[in-house]
């Protein structure tokens, strides 16, 4: 089944979908794991977004994450590692575990140790994008629009949205420093 790109309102559920989910990966690090976060758009009330949950755990330095591989693929994730020569490269040290249901991305896990850039950035982002209903706004329109154009091209999808996601990190960054 082809991947379907669609954007959808923002549902209630997806908070309890995310406890679930993070309960179950908890098991898993264990005494390795530091926090796990609720990310992305879903994470965001209100906002339109792909109805994939999207997890960041962080962990203790030093963790070899992929130790966990067996026991994540044991809950349904596929191991995809730093997906650095992706089309759209990863970021290294970040771990990336997709979970299908129906052939459709259901959640994506990002597994990263503790002080990776991206902690701070996926953090500051939603957290801004939380306090700030005219720009989650203006967003879910856009990735609305693009979702529309590209309906079977995540990778276009992706691109086209890169540029408003840097404006929106950068305005993010900048906020949580005005924050401290």
């Amino acid at each position: 089944m082809l991947r379907r790109i669609e954007v959808v309102p923002y549902h209630d559920s997806w908070p309890a979908r995310f406890e679930t989910e993070a309960k179950q990966l908890a098991g898993i690090f264990q005494e390795r794991l530091v926090r796990i976060h609720h990310v992305g758009s879903t994470a965001v009330p209100g906002l339109a977004a792909k109805p994939t949950i999207d997890i960041l755990v962080e962990v203790k330095g030093g963790t070899s994450i992929p130790i966990y591989h067996a026991d994540m693929h044991r809950l349904g994730y596929e191991c995809r590692g730093e997906c650095l020569d992706a089309v759209i490269p990863g970021t290294p040290g970040r771990y990336y575990f997709p979970k299908l249901e129906n052939a459709q991305h259901a959640i994506h896990v990002h597994v990263c140790e503790e002080g990776h850039v991206q902690i701070a950035e996926l953090l500051a982002l939603r957290d801004y994008l939380r306090t700030h209903p005219a720009a989650a706004e203006t967003y879910g329109i856009h990735k609305a629009r693009l979702a529309a154009d590209f309906v079977h091209d995540n990778v276009a999808y992706m691109r086209a949205k890169d540029a408003m996601v840097k404006e929106l990190l950068a305005r993010a960054m900048h906020w949580k420093i005005g924050l401290g």
